[in-house]
């Protein structure tokens, strides 16, 4: 059934990533070196230079069915025919069914974007941002290293949920639920839960490394 919150129906070329999930406005630099998806990739420069990033379970040996369309913005032919190439995450969608398989899937898609917000997020985001700098803060003070957050960080909620989304690394299988969600709240809300127990996390460690430092500094002297 299609949700209110879904627009338009086409055909999308489809590129299963290992691990990998996309996000609206976040971009994605490429290895193409597969026979197949230099096909594909080829057959899109020629149309609309646009394709779905699903992600792809290997242990279930299957694609999810929520994915992002991506869109390239540069690309580079090397000479044994691989490509490189920066594409960069543009509408989010579900696929409805898959017209073929080979040499390489199209899927049937349906685009889906979030609900209209029924509140005020601009201090659910704002305490998402807070919590961002309190993670790096502690993380800079616990590995004894510079960490800075980049200048850029969205500040519209709905966008400052994708960026933080992405950089949720080596988390693929939440990842891939914030993408799923069609609800800005309910996505901030789960990055601000997930944040709030890792800023817990680091302060602990932190106490800990501060309490061992202060007692090797103790016997020193």
């Amino acid at each position: 059934m299609t949700s209110s919150a879904s627009i338009g129906v086409r055909e999308l070329p489809l590129f299963p990533l290992p691990e990998v999930v996309l996000f609206p406005g976040r971009p994605l630099p490429l290895h193409i070196f597969e026979f197949r998806y230099r096909m594909m990739m080829n057959t899109i420069l020629e149309e609309d230079r646009r394709f779905g990033v699903l992600m792809w379970d290997p242990v279930e040996e299957k694609a999810a069915a929520v994915g992002c369309c991506a869109e390239i913005l540069q690309y580079q032919r090397l000479p044994d025919d691989r490509m490189k190439m920066l594409t960069l995450g543009q509408q989010r969608f579900r696929v409805l069914e898959y017209v073929r398989e080979k040499p390489y899937r199209v899927g049937l898609v349906e685009w889906i974007s979030d609900e209209p917000p029924v509140k005020d997020l601009r201090p659910l985001a704002a305490s998402v941002n807070q919590l961002l700098k309190d993670v790096v803060h502690l993380s800079a003070k616990l590995t004894d290293k510079e960490i800075e957050l980049p200048d850029k960080i969205p500040d519209l909620p709905r966008e400052l949920s994708y960026w933080v989304a992405s950089n949720l690394y080596g988390a693929a299988g939440e990842q891939q639920a914030l993408l799923e969600m069609q609800s800005t709240s309910d996505r901030l809300e789960r990055e601000a839960e997930i944040m709030n127990n890792t800023r817990n996390q680091l302060a602990a460690r932190t106490a800990l490394k501060d309490t061992f430092n202060g007692f090797n500094n103790n016997e020193e002297n």
